[in-house]
């Protein structure tokens, strides 16, 4: 009898080697590798990778038809997968344990229910457990369908049988196929599983929802290769504590990535949050030092964001600590802030945070970050300061950012009467009721917020 193969294959990267060592040779790892067996070449035949032969057309030939999108019953959900569902798409959604996945997926499910059939696997819990939460989210009386079951071949068998338009996996973790010998969980079982989910989803039009669990770094467990085979990635985003929750579309190949849906976690499941600027804003009864507002744009629409700076005389070797923003970008800044604006900040402690547990990620924080950081050091409001916005380069000079009308208007909108935003930002018409201040440098920008 021929002696079995085995091979050690990376957690965090997917990729194999042929003993053991400490480290992954592909993506540096420590302690990634586990012992696993490559799928034998029959087995790989009857989970359906045998390819077959497609019609050759001209991209000129084939038809532009617009998805037909299917709604959710939550705007917000919507809003991140782009306006809707679409048909056989499959869509990986993450989060810590406990944020909210399988709540909003239930909730989800239950609206499609009426109008698709929908079919909810769970490898987690029991039927019983499913129905309890239901009956406290008010949802037992929907028809949606529920099947307890670990196997994918025989989840696949029942999709084909039933035909489903809507599948939810909670989650593809606890997922095994019958081909292999790893245990669930394992980079193969977690590969074979999804491939033939996805192989499902589009073969019969069946719109697939796969729940993934996440590592302590904030990605999903398992090699990144899930995230190339699914269409779209969200992930659920909170503060310890906080009862709003954040999805975020980190790719999706039917609407913009880094589209955000905010809900609030309530007693009856999750609610969506209508104005999220309201919830990012903080409510002071008087003006503060160390506090700007900016206007960050995540996906398709503007948003208003508090960023709050604190900073004090150190005793050490001087911190900086962001929450909410990029750390090492924050210490370019403060070294710009230093040489261009001939602000001693070397010798202090700078802690900045974005209120409401959101993660900035583009350049427009950088003029706003800044004011607040000055606002703190000085220890003076920046009352003459609305809202401002604008990238702050190495060389001291403010540019553009995409999309500044429409934060213009949308600060207009709540109520605030100035800005200080780039000069190539500034407005073609006057926005009425605002006062908007355009800035080349970084000089020009400070000595506006000292006013």
């Amino acid at each position: 009898m021929a002696k079995i193969k085995t091979v050690y294959v990376c957690s965090a990267c997917g990729a194999t080697a042929p003993k053991w060592q400490g480290q992954c040779a592909d993506c540096s790892a420590w302690n990634t590798l586990t012992e696993s067996q490559p799928l034998a070449p029959q087995a790989v035949r009857s989970a359906g990778y045998a390819g077959s032969v497609g019609d050759v057309r001209r991209l000129s030939e084939v038809e532009d038809q617009p998805e037909q999108r299917i709604d959710t019953g939550l705007t917000e959900l919507d809003r991140v997968l782009g306006g809707g569902l679409v048909s056989g798409s499959v869509i990986l959604i993450g989060g810590d344990p406990g944020i909210g996945k399988s709540t909003l997926l239930l909730q989800a499910g239950a609206v499609l229910s009426a109008t698709l059939s929908t079919l909810y696997v769970s490898g987690e819990e029991s039927l019983r457990q499913i129905g309890l939460r239901a009956r406290r989210l008010g949802l037992g009386d929907v028809d949606l369908n529920l099947l307890a079951e670990t196997c994918v071949e025989k989840i696949v068998a029942e999709a084909v049988a039933r035909r489903p338009g809507v599948l939810v996996v909670d989650s593809i973790q606890t997922m095994y196929s019958d081909a292999l010998q790893a245990a669930p969980g394992t980079v193969s079982q977690l590969r074979e599983c999804a491939a033939q989910l996805v192989r499902l989803a589009k073969l019969s039009g069946t719109a697939v929802f796969l729940v993934g669990h996440v590592t302590k770094e904030g990605v999903i467990a398992g090699p990144r290769v899930l995230e190339h085979m699914v269409d779209t990635v969200l992930y659920f985003e909170s503060d310890a504590g906080s009862r709003y929750r954040i999805v975020r579309a980190a790719k999706n190949r039917f609407g913009a990535a880094n589209e955000i849906g905010v809900f609030a976690m309530t007693d009856q499941g999750l609610k969506e949050v209508r104005n999220p600027s309201a919830i990012f804003l903080s409510h002071h009864s008087h003006a503060v030092s160390g506090s700007a507002i900016m206007v960050s744009r995540e996906g398709s629409r503007p948003l208003l964001v508090e960023v709050q700076a604190l900073a004090s005389d150190t005793s050490g070797n001087p911190r900086r600590v962001a929450v909410g923003l990029e750390p090492n970008r924050l210490v370019m800044l403060l070294a710009v802030l230093a040489r261009h604006g001939n602000i001693p900040i070397g010798g202090q402690d700078v802690f900045i945070n974005v209120v409401g547990g959101v993660r900035i990620t583009e350049t427009a924080a950088d003029l706003p970050l800044l004011l607040a950081v000055l606002s703190s050091y000085r220890d003076r409001p920046l009352e003459g300061v609305g809202v401002a916005f604008g990238e702050v380069g190495l060389a001291g000079e403010i540019r553009p950012v995409p999309f500044g009308e429409e934060r213009l208007l949308a600060a207009a909108k709540h109520g605030f009467k100035r800005a200080i935003v780039p000069r190539a930002n500034a407005p073609r018409k006057a926005i009425e009721g605002m006062e908007v201040m355009p800035v080349d440098s970084l000089t020009q920008a400070l000595e506006l917020a000292a006013n």
